[in-house]
């Protein structure tokens, strides 16, 4: 006879077994074996579940634990940088002025800076006539660097201009009948000390005669677009001789590209045989970098110079400055024109003090609500030009680490060809993110 036990009584059997109690059947072993194998196999499932949840919360929990951050926000402050004055190029207080600079194109442009002031009428431009002289005299007779050219000889008739000269009040310098001299010293003693009977004997010697060398002068200043100048004589004794500021500027550029013009206008001395030892009249030579060019004085209001200048701005390479003065009472304030426009060039180039390290550019807040203020790592200035706009831009990214002093962008600076840059960094400690704030925001981790 088959004896039939329900499931409490083999849960129930399976108790007493695990508990230890007495024997049981043949038939009740049975049963509890099959219990023990159906129960084994509900446990081991069980474990198994239990197992693989929890293999897949650790990997997640992992990768949000370690994950990249996210970006902070960045709430910047307005860093404009106030602009500077515009350069102002000195003016006389009386008679006239004009400049033109070149060089530093990126900050002046293709054309360079041109400045005048005062009147645009022809005056007379008194001994810096010579110059023009010396030019026309070079036009016919040129002279390569370094060449003395032909040797002039002169006569009783070349002497006599010495006193001639003299009864005027001109500059003069000695030139004995039959005393021979270079071209190239005969020019520089007209334009060095400007002794006018050279320029008078000299201009003879080129063209033959004085009407032969003033119809060249005309030709020569019409060929080179100087149509406001006008030349009636070699020295520039007769108030007849006159230009404009704008002519003298492109009369200043001739002569400084001719070598033998350039080096002698830049001369402060010299000594020849025939004249003795002989001194620039331009007192402005080697002052704030001026080179050349040519001084003049017919007393009243007459004062003038033509003046080139090689001017150190601290950009490398020096500014060619060509200026001119005209109508000054004295020489002095014709020199202080000169050298009041080149300290105000000078000074149009001028370093802008952009940020001191530390100053803050703003506020960084992290996404789980965190802040510290961000700020310049370092100090920053840069060169530039008159009232170049200074343009500020700020990029930001993500630190590695969120603590003081951790980049968390960079500040650039631009004026003109100009460029500064600073990082900016975090002035304190950002804490980071709690492992909840990680394991509850996956949508915002790297």
């Amino acid at each position: 006879m088959t004896t039939h036990r329900d499931s409490t009584d083999a849960l129930s059997d399976f108790a007493d077994l695990m508990a230890g109690s007495g024997t049981v059947s043949a038939d009740t072993a049975a049963d509890r074996g099959r219990t023990r194998r159906v129960l084994g196999r509900i446990l081991l499932a069980m474990v198994l579940v239990i197992a693989l949840g929890a293999l897949s919360a650790g990997g997640y929990a992992a990768w949000a634990l370690s994950a990249p951050l996210p970006a902070p926000t960045a709430q910047l402050q307005d860093r404009a940088v106030a602009a500077s004055e515009p350069v102002a190029v000195a003016e006389p207080s009386q008679g006239a002025s004009a400049v033109t600079v070149s060089g530093a194109p990126e900050y002046l442009g293709a054309d360079g800076l041109h400045a005048a002031s005062g009147t645009t009428d022809a005056v007379p431009i008194a001994s810096i006539t010579k110059l023009i002289t010396a030019l026309v005299v070079l036009d016919a007779h040129p002279l390569g660097e370094g060449d003395a050219g032909p040797t002039l000889t002169f006569g009783a008739a070349d002497h006599a201009l010495y006193d001639a000269y003299y009864v005027r009040g001109a500059t003069i310098a000695a030139m004995p009948a039959g005393s021979t001299m270079t071209l190239r010293d005969a020019i520089a003693t007209m334009l060095i000390p400007s002794a006018s009977n050279y320029a008078h004997a000299v201009s003879t010697w080129a063209y033959g005669s004085q009407s032969a060398f003033l119809g060249a002068a005309r030709a020569w200043l019409e060929a080179n677009g100087l149509t406001s100048t006008r030349i009636v004589d070699p020295t520039g004794l007769d108030p007849g001789n006159v230009s404009t500021t704008a002519d003298l500027l492109r009369l200043g550029a001739l002569a400084a590209a001719d070598p033998t013009i350039a080096e002698l206008a830049a001369t402060p001395s010299l000594a020849l045989p025939a004249t003795g030892p002989m001194r620039n009249t331009n007192e402005l030579l080697g002052v704030d970098g001026i080179t050349g060019l040519k001084t003049g004085n017919l007393g009243n209001g007459t004062f003038t110079l033509l003046y080139t200048a090689s001017l150190d701005v601290g950009l490398g390479e020096p500014l060619a400055v060509t200026g001119a003065v005209v109508g000054s009472q004295t020489r002095e304030a014709t020199n202080d024109v000169a050298l009041r426009t080149l300290a105000s060039i000078r000074a149009g180039f001028h370093d802008v003090a952009l940020a001191d390290a530390g100053d803050v550019v703003g506020t960084i807040t992290t996404p789980w609500g965190e802040s510290a203020q961000a700020v310049v790592a370092r100090d920053a200035a840069l060169r530039t030009w008159s009232d170049t706009p200074v343009e500020v831009t700020v990029d930001t990214r993500a630190p590695e680490v969120y603590r003081d002093g951790a980049v968390v962008g960079t500040i650039t600076w631009t004026a003109g060809p100009e460029t500064a840059t600073s990082d900016v960094v975090v002035a304190g400690h950002i804490p980071e993110p709690t492992a909840w704030w990680r394991l509850t925001h996956p949508d915002q981790l790297g």
